[in-house]
């Protein structure tokens, strides 16, 4: 897997979770149809572009899209 890959996996990773529900890793795996290696690099991918966030209050890790607003 290179760098190319794992920005192609993120953005189709971003692009399923464009509705701005909350997401399971095992739902997003199932939809995305990604390898395990591969959504979790998308998603650290992701993350660190803060795009993602993680709810900390869900009995299993679910994640959002992260919405950034800036205002001047």
């Amino acid at each position: 897997m290179n760098k190319k890959e794992i920005s192609a996996n993120a953005q189709k990773v971003w692009l399923l979770m464009g509705n701005n529900a909350h997401w399971t890793y095992s739902k997003l795996k199932e939809v995305s149809g990604l390898k395990d290696s591969e959504l979790a690099a998308a998603l650290g991918w992701l993350a660190k572009e803060d795009r993602i966030e993680f709810d900390p209050y869900s009995d299993e890790a679910s994640m959002y899209l992260a919405l950034n607003v800036y205002i001047c």
